[in-house]
């Protein structure tokens, strides 16, 4: 046990999911569960080319279907003529199609199988188009432009939305190309550094186009009140104040005539900020009536938003001792039909993670004819780590040194730059390098056993939010938050709250409000909900035992300073038997005329800076030379989590990151053909990891205090899944001798490997 969970009753120790019961047995609801009164369903139309012009509809058997209530284009809704920017501003095409999937048109019916017979008799005239769905090719001078006139001008910043990093650097004035943006970060001289260097290593990475592999597909559910001019919104989000701020710049309404209601989220990922939920809002005005939309498991493979697929060129020079000297990488990113900044943070974990004084990173963001790129569980860190800690483990090889030792040597401080070139602040990369070392894993790894060792990393968001923390008089503490909870994040604030007052927390229960009722909070992305909500919940649970410390005061006519809450019960510190519970106090608060009022405090949390976390994952493998086969058989992770308000939770988080990169390395991969039809569209096709094929996971944790967070607490959802591939990549390397560059290590890529050695 650490002094840390020592100076804690209920912090630090490991405690069950408050919302498990209700899951397991059935109970939560979904937003495809929602059920209102009049309510059609609604089935898309998806384009069946990934580029052709729309020259004319068919609707006539469609609207003919018993139970079809209407056929809708983008004509026929009230965001006709807005201009999409991106998948989460998209209703229904209109004129052209630009990827696989796109949706086309919407039929609405009186039941789901009406909506889906409609929708198999809807005929569009397409004239199809030449694509370009190739990144290597989209990005040559000669490629068809995606977008003639230029693409269009939307918010969608992953740097700002996920991570607190700016992103500069960039070429505004470049020509018209399927290149929506291109920049560069340099520091030193890099001509100079390799010149300086005895060694170099250089690889070519590619990574392919990933999906977040959630278990509900993408689901929303709208209302709309013409009386009112109000809309209210069931949905499956991770950003309810996101979704209500674009819903309301698409239909012109002010965002008080918006409620967005947060349903129970079955797997996010960074997927779900309000996909669908556009079209649907579009639909339920045109229709007069409610609208439900829920995706089939091949439209949502077809028409969300995947991670994109990168190519980055990479050169290290070091010196015999191992010091690094030049870093230069080439960084291609395929956002598909839409313009999406991931390469900033791509940059700034590539060109952070170790200590280097001469930096030249080239980022190119490029269209395809390809589905949205949108963010999963740490958008670009697994790509950058592949390349990084690739390139990391071949030199070592190349120098003779002991690979995790060359990572100790060079890893970043707090004073070191990241890769944007502004300095990391406190980190605990060094520690985490360091418990590693130490691990038996390491320790009595042999030669040629198939060890690798891989870092991973994430800046964490930083966002902010507000909490209300009330007491009513049966001693129940609620806490009142808008923050969406896709990750039992509140089975860790009833936690800080029981902790800040004196109660059990059995005693606290977590209101979480829609849009209308919850006070504000950031997106839960990023690793930011319990680095920022639970400073709030932590200022306004202290707000409330103030309060509670006043009344009591004056009850037992001692001073504050002389009195405690201990277990929900106020008394005076050394005076046994003699206590006052906290609803009695409440109580009297409430009920005598001229008193205080009610207990309610309020907390704000809006920390200036973030609280980066930092991995290094351990794995061994078996591999089979004749077929190729990687089998995972032992797993390390070592994670810097600051403190671990929950234990339990926090290495669940790090299993679930370990699994997804499991998938990364060794499995998954949306593959198109050259004309950008989706060859991977159903899970008979897309493989993702199954229990029985994943190794034993041994977490540890790393209590690096953050000094800006919530009793020292850091970010700790994203940094677990950054560094799998990269592990399993290295693991096959000692295993073998072979450099494999490209995911996933599937079985023929080994093998073609293995015959090249």
């Amino acid at each position: 046990m650490t002094a840390q969970e020592r100076e804690y009753q209920h912090l630090g120790k490991p405690r069950k999911l408050i919302e498990g019961l209700e899951r397991v047995t059935g109970r939560a609801r979904y937003a495809g569960d929602v059920a209102i009164p009049g309510m059609l369903f609604g089935r898309p139309v998806l384009s069946p080319y990934a580029h052709a012009r729309i020259a004319g509809f068919d609707l006539a058997a469609a609207r003919a279907v018993p139970g079809v209530v209407a056929v809708l284009t983008a004509d026929d809704l009230p965001t006709r003529g807005k201009v999409a920017s991106s998948r989460q501003t998209t209703t229904l095409a209109a004129g052209t199609v630009r990827y696989r999937g796109e949706p086309v048109v919407l039929v609405l019916a009186e039941s789901e199988a009406a909506a889906t017979d409609g929708a198999a008799a809807v005929l569009v005239d397409y004239e199809p188009l030449a694509a370009v769905a190739d990144l290597e090719q989209a990005a040559a001078d000669e490629a068809p432009l995606i977008w003639p006139d230029g693409p269009p001008k939307g918010e969608v910043d992953l740097t700002a939305a996920h991570a607190a990093i700016e992103a500069d650097g960039k070429d505004k004035n470049a020509p018209t190309s399927n290149v929506h943006e291109r920049r560069r970060i340099e520091r030193g001289d890099i001509a100079a550094g390799f010149a300086r260097a005895d060694v170099t290593v250089e690889h070519t990475y590619r990574t392919p186009i990933v999906h977040q592999g959630y278990l509900e597909p993408h689901a929303v559910a709208a209302d709309y009140d013409p009386i009112r001019r109000s809309l209210t919104v069931y949905t499956s989000t991770q950003g309810q104040f996101g979704v209500r701020d674009e819903l309301a710049r698409l239909l012109d309404l002010p965002t008080s005539r918006i409620t967005v209601v947060p349903m129970t989220v079955g797997g996010g990922f960074g997927a779900k900020y309000g996909i669908l939920d556009p079209l649907a809002a579009a639909a339920a005005v045109a229709a007069g009536r409610p609208v439900r939309i829920t995706l089939t498991r091949s439209e949502d493979f077809l028409t969300t938003t995947p991670s994109p697929a990168s190519l980055i060129k990479l050169k290290l020079g070091a010196t015999r001792a191992g010091e690094l000297t030049a870093l230069h990488a080439e960084i291609s990113l395929d956002n598909g039909v839409y313009p999406f900044t991931l390469g900033g943070i791509v940059s700034f974990l590539l060109g952070g993670y170790y200590r280097c004084e001469n930096v030249r990173i080239d980022v190119a963001e490029v269209l395809t004819h390809k589905p949205h790129a949108g963010a999963y569980r740490a958008p670009g860190a697994p790509q950058a780590s592949f390349a990084i800690e690739s390139s990391m483990t071949e030199l070592a090889h190349t120098l003779g040194m002991d690979p995790l030792e060359l990572r100790l040597m060079n890893a970043s401080g707090p004073e070191d730059l990241t890769g944007e070139g502004e300095p990391w602040g406190d980190i605990g990369l060094r520690e985490v390098l360091a418990a590693a070392k130490e691990h038996p894993i390491w320790q009595e790894r042999r030669p040629g056993e198939g060890v690798g060792v891989a870092v991973g990393g994430w800046p964490c968001g930083n966002n902010t939010a507000a909490a209300i923390c009330r007491v009513d008089t049966d001693g129940t503490v609620r806490v009142h938050i808008g923050a969406v909870d896709i990750s039992g994040v509140n089975s860790s604030l009833v936690l800080v709250a029981a902790e800040t007052i004196g109660v059990d927390p059995s005693q606290v229960e977590i209101v979480a409000g829609d849009t209308r009722s919850g006070p504000y909070a950031g997106a839960s992305g990023g690793s930011q909900v319990t680095y920022i909500t639970a400073g709030a919940v932590r200022s306004a649970a202290l707000e409330a035992r103030n309060q509670l410390l006043e009344l009591a005061s004056e009850h037992f006519e001692a001073r504050i300073e002389d009195l405690e809450i201990v277990n929900g019960q106020a008394g005076v510190r050394g005076v046994p038997g003699k206590a006052i519970g906290i609803g009695k106090l409440a109580q009297r608060a409430e009920s005598r005329a001229g008193g205080p009022g009610p207990v309610v405090g309020e907390g704000r949390s809006a920390p200036q800076t973030n609280a980066p976390g930092f991995v290094c994952h351990i794995v061994k493998v078996r591999v089979d030379e004749e077929t190729g086969k990687v089998t995972p058989l032992r797993y390390v992770a070592v994670q810097d989590v600051g403190f671990a308000l929950n234990p339990l939770l926090v290495e669940g988080q790090i299993h679930g990151g370990v699994a997804q990169g499991v998938g990364w390395g060794l499995y998954e991969a949306l593959r198109y053909d050259e004309n950008g039809e989706l060859l991977t569209a159903s899970l008979m096709d897309y493989t993702l990891p199954r229990a029985d094929q994943l190794p034993r996971i041994e977490p540890v944790l790393v209590q690096h205090p953050s000094p800006h967070g919530p009793f020292g607490a850091r970010g700790i959802g994203e940094p677990p899944i950054t560094a799998g591939a990269a592990a399993l990549a290295n693991a096959v390397r000692d295993a073998t001798g072979a450099r494999i560059t490209d995911l996933p290590l599937r079985e023929e890529t080994v093998w073609r490997a293995l015959q090249s050695r």
